[in-house]
């Protein structure tokens, strides 16, 4: 797809399988074809975003999304596409792979599944988005954002492979970090490690992702998220470097 830059003929046909995707497993648009229209420096981009259940004005709204687009190509000697396997392609087939088995189970709680725009250019779709809700913001009770799962980070010290970092699950809401340690023990069984969580880390991380736009609405949030590698933001992020068993593993939390 060419790197996935949100302008780019990549980007939609990126969003075009998004849009299919959701109409084969029954998940229902928003807007015509899914479309949640943005637009940055006189170009036109769009979010994708769906929803499950029946809409009930009682029940809460909860948010689970990601990233869709990437850098793009950028001419260099070489190969000069930035595939973005990691980053976020990851992500967002985590999210579409959720959606597909909640749509299963016939679910009641009003989710959306959000494939954002522009976050490489600085979280622009995100931030479209909670300038422009689908429902108002004060009902959305969390955003889970998914970015970059798919594989392990060179830098940790810790050999155990099935873990995922957790970033923001407490800063919020205790209750969203205590239900999310529970589902974790219940289901998933993973490690989870809150070493990016710290507010005195470097990488800033909390701030740097899709999520942030709706922490700053004071909605609480997770970002689930793996560390960065000798290949973030280049060429070489390409797929066959997922580790798909953790991918899974990681989606089912």
């Amino acid at each position: 797809m060419m790197g996935r830059d949100s302008k780019s003929g990549g980007y939609a046909k990126a969003a075009e399988f998004v849009a299919s995707y959701f109409k084969q497993h029954q998940i229902k648009p928003f807007y015509p074809a899914f479309r949640d229209t943005l637009t940055t420096n006189g170009l036109m981009t769009y979010n994708l975003v769906g929803h499950l259940g029946k809409y009930n004005s009682n029940q809460k709204t909860i948010l689970i999304g990601a990233h869709l687009d990437h850098i793009g190509v950028i001419e260099a000697a070489g190969d000069s596409i930035f595939n973005g396997a990691y980053d976020n392609a990851s992500g967002a087939t985590a999210v579409l792979q959720i959606g597909c088995f909640l749509a299963q189970r016939q679910w009641n709680q009003n989710v959306l599944l959000a494939l954002f725009a522009d976050e490489e250019k600085g979280l622009l779709g995100s931030k479209y988005y909670t300038d422009n809700p689908v429902y108002p913001l004060e009902d959305t009770v969390a955003n889970l954002n998914i970015d970059m799962i798919g594989r392990t980070d060179p830098k940790r010290k810790k050999r155990n492979r099935n873990y995922i970092y957790l970033i923001g699950s407490d800063k919020l809401s205790k209750e969203l970090h205590e239900i999310s340690e529970m589902a974790n023990k219940s289901y998933s069984n993973l490690e989870l490690d809150y070493t990016y969580n710290d507010e005195k880390d470097p990488n800033r991380f909390y701030y740097r992702s899709d999520h942030y736009n709706f922490a700053k609405n004071n909605i609480p949030v997770i970002f689930y998220f793996n560390g960065t590698h000798e290949d973030y933001h280049k060429a070489t992020d390409t797929a066959d470097k997922i580790q798909y068993d953790l991918l899974e593993s990681r989606a089912r939390l």
